[in-house]
């Protein structure tokens, strides 16, 4: 349906208004639907990193032509907008002051990760000379997770890892060595000139990060976006709830997370099918006025008595 995507009227080629191209007519995107995940992807297809913002209100100007209102539900891995699921609602009422932007991060960013389950964590890369590489280092901690989780705006580190032998790049190597203090604003304001004893003294491997802002919720196994299985990926898996006091504040967290309206009912025993994995939650006693699952009040992370038998679940009202 649509044969090209594109940002107008910003300052760089990397920020303003979002235009898609339909049968033939460049027309605007309308911003009721449109959030930071959706962005993320458009941001990447356009090589323009990651987005940094979707400003409302209008401020790269007007569109002329059509208003779309489709909505997309990116999940932030996609390669382009195409491959995201999408509710096609067509052209109607939308004012012009309500189209969809976004600010991208650009050059700037520099660094990416891959391999994981959301734009937050996976192995680092490094954008130098106009390609990506690989990021090596032979003491990789916190320090420098710390660093990359900032400047790619995901929030604080939680891990930092070596990735395994199969999840290695093969890319040519970036940077290899590198020493941050953890309050740097990005990762080339570290020290990336060690001298050549320091690095021969070491076996550098890729390094990779987990940051907060991977964490994700979705419904499985429903029968539509809005209700199902719930799980939450934290610490690079997916994983299940507990239906231990499993009620309807917590099912209203969820479906609010997800951009569902409110929550029909909560339900438990695996009501939706038996997930696998961990049960990464376990007592969650929502107020139902959080804006993430994992706000509220819970057990320790993968501290549990239960089984997959019961598996939390909601059903939103779409």
């Amino acid at each position: 349906m649509w044969s090209g995507f594109r940002l107008v009227n910003g300052s760089t080629a990397c920020e303003g208004r979002v235009e898609i191209h339909v049968l033939g007519t460049w027309g605007s995107l309308c911003a009721s639907h449109w959030d930071l995940l959706d962005a993320h992807v458009l941001c990447r297809h356009l090589d323009c990193g990651f987005a940094e913002s979707i400003p409302r209100g209008g401020p790269f100007g007007r569109g002329t032509g059509p208003v779309w209102r489709d909505s997309f539900h990116c999940d932030g891995t996609e390669a382009h907008l195409g491959q995201c699921p999408v509710t096609a609602l067509g052209a109607s009422p939308c004012s012009h002051e309500n189209n969809a932007a976004v600010i991208c991060s650009a050059g700037s960013a520099s660094l990416r990760l891959v391999g994981g389950g959301s734009r937050c964590d996976g192995r680092v890369e490094i954008f130098q000379h106009g390609t990506w590489g690989r990021v090596l280092d032979d003491q990789w901690d916190m320090q420098e997770a710390s660093v990359v989780c900032r400047q790619l705006r995901c929030g604080e580190a939680e891990t930092a890892y070596n990735p395994p032998k199969p999840q290695r790049g093969t890319a040519p190597v970036g940077l290899r060595g590198v020493r941050c203090a953890g309050h740097e604003a990005n990762l080339t304001l570290c020290n990336t000139s060690l001298p050549e004893s320091v690095l021969a003294a070491g076996i550098a491997e890729d390094v990779g990060v987990v940051c907060w802002g991977s964490r994700q919720v979705r419904l499985v196994n429903g029968p539509g976006r809005c209700a199902g299985r719930v799980e939450i990926y934290y610490q690079g898996s997916w994983g299940t709830i507990c239906d231990d006091s499993w009620d309807l504040p917590d099912a209203t967290v969820v479906c609010h997370q997800l951009g569902c309206r409110g929550a029909v009912k909560a339900v438990g025993s695996a009501h939706f099918g038996e997930g696998s994995g961990q049960i990464w939650l376990d007592a969650v006693n929502c107020s139902g006025a959080e804006a993430a699952l994992w706000d509220c009040p819970a057990g320790s992370w993968g501290q549990h008595d239960c089984g997959h038998k019961e598996d939390a679940g909601v059903d939103c009202s779409g």
